[in-house]
């Protein structure tokens, strides 16, 4: 009995491991910071502070969409680039594991990891 339980212990762990999601997460922290500082960081339309900030993101194939507005400036509007985690190559050879990662999103990362972003002025009309 105590053998089953061991076998199915191991052959779980294997199954349901994946290296990128376990070594780096499903979110990362990306600094977001704004010349002038203090505007409003809105990710995919929820609030989540101002500026300067590190700003934690779900990770996956398509950026978050993030806008900073700031009463007096033009809103700006950007979707940060997520690249290939090198971490998830060890699940080449593993697919439950790579399906794990894939399906997480874990297997990109946001490169870079700070923003800086000077906000325009809105024009006088």
């Amino acid at each position: 009995m105590k053998r089953i339980f061991n076998i199915a212990a191991v052959s779980a762990t294997l199954l349901l491991s994946s290296c990128a999601t376990i070594f780096t997460g499903t979110k990362q922290t990306v600094q977001i910071n704004s010349n002038p500082p203090a505007a409003t960081i809105e990710v995919d339309g929820v609030k989540t502070g101002v500026t300067p900030m590190a700003v934690p993101l779900k990770k996956g194939f398509t950026g978050q969409t993030i806008s900073l507005k700031l009463d007096g400036y033009e809103t700006k509007t950007f979707q940060p680039q997520s690249t290939f985690n090198a971490v998830s190559v060890v699940n080449f050879l593993f697919i439950p594991g790579f399906i794990v990662d894939v399906a997480t999103g874990a297997m990109m990362k946001y490169d870079p990891k700070v923003y800086e972003f000077t906000l325009e002025p809105k024009k006088a009309n």
